[in-house]
């Protein structure tokens, strides 16, 4: 029933574009297949149903994108619709692991694409494939690249000297806040060139103990849940993505070659740091702490409850970092998320 589920799921959204409102992003691909994860397969259409207000019509395009020439209409949202058609071509005529290798190094300095939903769209649809491989989930991946290439968006760059923390916690107290956070993130990550402590936080990527870049990029998924309970309420919505655009990469890793890991690994920390900064609080809250009873179940439950895309990815998310290292404080935190965005 979930193979099937989310394959009927990603065909309904299919005939969707991939935002509304000119630039809010259509969450239903990520939390449908969140759901389909968390064995809610059953709340799928429902759930559908009830998002079906925000979600809208898919955009025609202007001009064919030449497989030559397609370095132009990079980062231009105008041409979104010519992005969905230029992936459609691609998945056709390719393996969609090829596709996905030649495209991810060109699409990983923009990774804060659609306030990093350009890649978290790719790891929910990534996962998927490695699952079973069907059309409707090829057609969700070539969704999810045209979106991240339509919104490509860099980051300030990072300083060029070694790894310079061993505790990812460590190092996201350490990000700078930027000045001006009136404004939504577009403004606030410009502000990244003008800070004089950002390329030394951009490129100091946590260690951990192994040297396994997956390894590393996971300690910076946990690190960034466990943050988001201290200093959520900054932002929730915002700062959720702290944890699950680098959970996306890690997500993908499996489908890649280890040569483009440690740029995934270095892209993964650089938009944990940048939401950070963008967004995080300059003073945090206790911790939530783990009740009793709480469990993985309970947590997903809860947010599922909310009704909430955020909620139900961050839940997801931090289940990975619960089942990982059996911190509990990640399902409290989650817990936290999920009554933060009730109550909104």
């Amino acid at each position: 029933m979930a193979d099937s589920t989310i394959d009927e799921a990603y065909e309904r959204i299919s005939r969707t574009g991939p935002e509304r409102a000119g630039w809010l992003s259509n969450h239903a691909p990520m939390a449908a297949e969140s759901l389909v994860r968390a064995g809610r397969a059953d709340l799928v259409h429902r759930w559908l149903d009830g998002y079906a207000d925000r979600m809208e019509e898919r955009p025609r395009g202007i001009a064919r994108i030449a497989v030559d020439q397609w370095r132009d209409p990079l980062g231009d949202p105008v041409r979104t619709g010519d992005w969905l058609r230029y992936f459609e071509r691609e998945l056709a005529d390719e393996p969609w692991r090829d596709v996905l290798v030649r495209w991810w190094p060109r699409l990983l300095p923009g990774i804060a694409a659609g306030a990093t939903h350009g890649v978290i769209r790719v790891g929910h649809a990534v996962r998927a494939l490695l699952d079973a491989e069907t059309p409707a989930r090829v057609t969700e991946l070539g969704q999810g690249l045209a979106y991240w290439a339509a919104r490509w968006q860099p980051l300030a760059p990072a300083g060029a000297g070694p790894y310079g923390s061993d505790d990812p916690r460590a190092a996201l107290d350490a990000v700078p806040r930027v000045p001006d956070q009136r404004y939504g993130i577009r403004h606030r990550l410009a502000q990244l060139a003008d800070l004089p402590d950002w390329p030394a936080s951009a490129a100091a990527v946590p260690r951990a103990e192994q040297t396994d870049p997956a390894v590393r990029l996971a300690a910076v998924v946990d690190a960034a849940v466990l943050r988001v309970g201290t200093h959520g309420h900054g932002d929730t919505i915002m700062l959720v993505h702290s944890a699950t655009a680098p959970n996306a990469v890690l997500r993908t890793l499996p489908a890649l070659p280890r040569r483009l890991w440690p740029a995934s690994l270095a892209a993964g920390w650089a938009a944990t740091a940048a939401v950070t900064a963008a967004y995080a609080p300059a003073v945090g809250r206790p911790a939530p702490v783990a009740g009793p009873g709480l469990d993985p179940d309970s947590v997903l439950s809860r947010a599922v409850a909310t009704g909430d895309p955020h909620a139900i990815k961050f839940a997801d998310t931090a289940v990975d970092t619960f089942r990982r290292g059996g911190d509990r404080a990640a399902l409290a935190t989650a817990a936290q998320v999920a009554t933060d965005l009730a109550d909104d």
